[in-house]
């Protein structure tokens, strides 16, 4: 009876060591998407005060924006795991290496799709369904947003190995700090003040790419020239594309690339619907939008998490510590989730009169904030368990869980409820309430089975036959 207490004794240790482990990875993630959502928000408060027009002109460049970045997801994810699985295996040398080839890469794709951005931007807004109040500011924005797309991808290489190698806390300082000097600028150039010339929507823009630039020096200082880092790139030494690297990179994160352009496309396409409703009701939506943020953070943090601790620990081949860190990440997700929804039900029309001093305007976000607030349980379940399955390697349901709910949801059903239904911007909303729920039932199902505890064992298998023959 004593050894049986004793061994409940030592599991609760065991699992309280655990939580404060998720907790110190998860909570620098979630300060620095916390505050990226907050000082967003307030870019989009400083906007508003411009006109809703203006508000609208910004939101609809955001799920193109989107849709630009997606492509980085295949070297960003890949590169996140597979420093995970080196790191928990003690060969820093090869995540060094691959932390190398991710600022390569990401750096080729980047000047590509900054070109594509501002080359294209006139045609891009003109798609998402601009009004003649909106295309003019909307296209300087995304031309000038497009522009430094390039230092964003770097920085985001940089981002995704130091989470691999578990370190949140670096990332969180130089995105902050950097999200702190955009709003600074965006004062000083939206407004026009201490001599500074009034840009408008412009100034926003030129202030955002601005601040991605310092963003990127201090992450590439951080990995060259800090010893703060486990990972450490020499700044001697080749900048070739490691075939064999990008392969591996690439098999694990393709398909995260994929799913980002199918969420990121069926954004768009929900956004498009939304823009059909007039420039007020786009206006409340982007409100909703830009509020909503703070609800993705946690489970993203927690998502965070998941990827680091699950793919280190299948790097050590311990499949059963990654089984514990997962459940207790999705856990402690659900239980955030709900204080999120609670605050949203109480709180969010004076959030939404933050936004505006439209009363029209802020009736509207609010309510569609508390119909968000329903969908909590199913988007943290959905956003801390596919970090979980990424961390594994196993990136295909993530990638049919988004397929499905966002294009028969978002996409299908949301135009069903606008455009025949005529439920305006509820009907809207309500599709992605059902899109969470769907998304996360797709991904628990594949989490319950433990399927994804063995994917990267089976790829080393294959690569071990690949080399024998």
């Amino acid at each position: 009876m004593l050894g049986f207490l004793r061994k409940i004794k030592q599991s609760q240790s065991y699992s309280r060591k655990m939580r404060l482990e998720v907790i110190s990875l998860t909570w620098p993630a979630f300060i620095e998407l916390v505050m990226s959502t907050l000082f967003s928000m307030v870019d989009t408060i400083m906007v508003g005060r411009l006109s809703s027009a203006a508000i609208s002109a910004v939101g609809l460049t955001t799920s193109p924006f989107m849709v630009l970045l997606a492509v980085f997801a295949a070297v960003n994810v890949g590169t996140t795991t597979i420093v995970a699985w080196n790191i928990g295996a003690g060969n820093t040398e090869k995540a060094n290496t691959v932390a190398r080839q991710s600022v390569i890469l990401n750096f080729i794709m980047g000047i590509a799709v900054s070109v594509a951005g501002a080359a294209l931007a006139h045609q891009i807004v003109v798609f998402m369904g601009a009004e003649a109040d909106t295309i003019k500011d909307a296209t300087a924005y995304f031309q000038i947003v497009s522009a430094g797309l390039v230092f964003q991808a770097v920085n985001m290489g940089v981002t995704a190995a130091l989470r691999g190698a578990g370190e949140t806390t670096i990332p969180m300082i130089y995105n902050v700090g950097s999200n702190l000097f955009n709003v600074l600028g965006n004062y000083l150039l939206i407004f026009g003040k201490f001599g500074f010339p009034k840009l408008g929507v412009e100034g926003a823009a030129i202030s955002t790419t601005i601040s991605r630039f310092i963003a990127c020096a201090v992450s590439l200082y951080i990995v060259f020239f800090s010893k703060r880092s486990t990972i450490s790139i020499k700044v001697k030494g080749s900048y070739r594309i490691d075939f064999d690297i990008a392969r591996e990179v690439f098999s694990i994160g393709l398909p995260s690339a994929l799913e980002q352009f199918v969420i990121q496309g069926g954004l768009m396409m929900f956004a498009r619907t939304v823009s059909s409703l007039g420039t007020m009701t786009f206006a409340a939506h982007q409100i909703g939008l830009s509020i909503c943020g703070l609800t993705f953070s946690p489970s993203m943090a927690f998502g965070v998490a998941g990827t680091t601790l699950v793919g280190q620990s299948l790097g050590a081949n311990d499949e059963e510590r990654a089984q514990r860190y997962a459940d207790i990440i999705h856990h402690m997700a659900i239980a955030v989730a709900c204080f999120m929804g609670v605050m949203f039900i109480l709180f969010s029309y004076p959030l939404a009169c933050l936004y505006t001093e439209e009363l029209e305007v802020a009736a509207m976000a609010s309510v569609v904030l508390k119909i968000m607030a329903l969908a909590q349980p199913g988007q943290s379940t959905q956003l801390s368990l596919a970090g979980v399955l990424r961390g594994a390697g196993d990136t295909m349901f993530p990638l049919y869980s988004s397929a499905f709910g966002i294009w028969i949801f978002r996409v299908v059903v949301a135009y069903i409820f606008v455009h025949f239904f005529h439920w305006g911007l509820i009907g809207a909303w309500a599709a992605l309430v059902l899109d969470q729920y769907t998304r996360a039932a797709i991904v628990y199902f594949r989490y319950a089975s433990g399927k994804w505890k063995y994917i990267k064992s089976r790829n080393e298998e294959v690569r071990e036959i690949e080399v024998c023959s």
